[in-house]
């Protein structure tokens, strides 16, 4: 009977001991899947790392760099006109964000198709979607240019076969990706919520 005492204090002491180490572990914020997350952002954390800069011709022939729209949070992301699912998607849900948000930033649409994405294609795609007078500017160029900033943006190009990388990308005003969101899981209310937060940031520095 003295040992089973023994024994149930003994278990009492681990258990108390356990519980306090998993205490420290999560007050300390656990393992690295918290170092995974974007606190406070509903995307996805991006590496926060200056992008790739670019300087493409938009639908109407007018030069697009980051560095020219440095200061400001920009939508980056990436499609083709002839597109039926994704694309247009994509495009609904920013358009969306930035009726949410109640102003404009710069958004920017990099074709994955070059062969196909021609001005009058692109004009034809923003007019569809509603993203005309500098809501979306649709970026293109031939497959040699395209392909270094699909690449530095980790995105396939559009095939034959198969569907094309598909996800919007925020830098914020000092040229920094800061989050990403699959388009499968973006939604305008998310993208509104870290598009403000980001300017949030920019009018809170010094």
């Amino acid at each position: 009977m003295a040992f089973s005492r023994l024994q149930l204090v003994l278990a009492t002491v681990v258990a108390c001991a356990f519980s306090g180490i998993v205490a420290v572990v999560l007050a300390s914020g656990g393992t690295d899947a918290a170092t995974d997350s974007a606190p406070g952002f509903r995307g996805a954390q991006s590496p926060d790392v200056p992008p790739m800069d670019f300087r493409l011709r938009d639908q109407d022939g007018r030069v697009a760099s980051l560095a020219s729209l440095r200061g400001n949070v920009i939508v980056l992301t990436f499609l083709y006109t002839s597109c039926e699912d994704t694309c247009p998607v994509a495009a609904q849900q920013i358009r969306g964000a930035l009726d949410d948000l109640g102003h404009d930033v710069p958004a920017l649409a990099i074709s994955v198709d070059p062969a196909n994405d021609t001005p009058a294609q692109a004009r034809r795609f923003l007019l569809k979607q509603r993203l005309t007078g500098g809501r979306m500017r649709f970026l293109l160029g031939d497959r040699s240019t395209l392909a270094p900033i699909w690449k530095a943006y980790g995105i396939a190009p559009q095939k034959d076969a198969f569907d094309h990388s598909a996800r919007v990308v925020l830098i914020d005003p000092r040229g920094r990706q800061r989050v990403a969101f699959p388009v499968e899981k973006l939604t305008p209310e998310d993208l509104a919520h870290d598009i403000a937060r980001l300017e949030a940031e920019q009018a809170a520095r010094p």
